[in-house]
């Protein structure tokens, strides 16, 4: 669900008050700081990449699409966010929103394997 309340933020669905960027045009910004090395005109598919996949990776995870898969891409990404984070504007970021504890997370659930899911599914009927 985090991944699809940043979405929602970006998208302007959250109240001003309460979201982090409001617009697609300062999450580009926001973009744009995280990623120095990336020529401008590249930023809208950066993010446009980053969005899509978060999408995705909440929608696989809600239904239960590849789960392992879906939670180690999304460990991945998470992950690839808080490096970025921290080496271009510091560890405290993502620390305060929890980035890497949530990689930690997705890498966590992707080790279990789904077999062990569908049985517990069944056994809980």
């Amino acid at each position: 669900m985090g991944f699809l309340s940043a979405v929602a933020d970006r998208f302007g669905i959250w109240p001003e008050e309460k979201s982090s960027w409001g617009n697609w045009e300062r999450f580009l910004e926001y973009t744009r700081l995280l990623n120095p090395w990336v020529p401008d005109n590249l930023i809208n598919i950066v993010g446009s990449i980053a969005t899509l996949a978060e999408i995705l990776l909440a929608i696989f995870l809600i239904i239960g699409f590849k789960t392992s898969l879906s939670a180690m891409l999304s460990g991945f990404l998470l992950l690839i966010f808080g490096l970025a984070m921290t080496f271009t504007i510091g560890i405290k970021a993502p620390l305060d929103y929890s980035v890497f504890s949530a990689a930690a997370a997705g890498f966590g659930l992707s080790l279990i394997k789904e077999k062990y899911l569908e049985i517990d599914i069944l056994m809980s009927r």
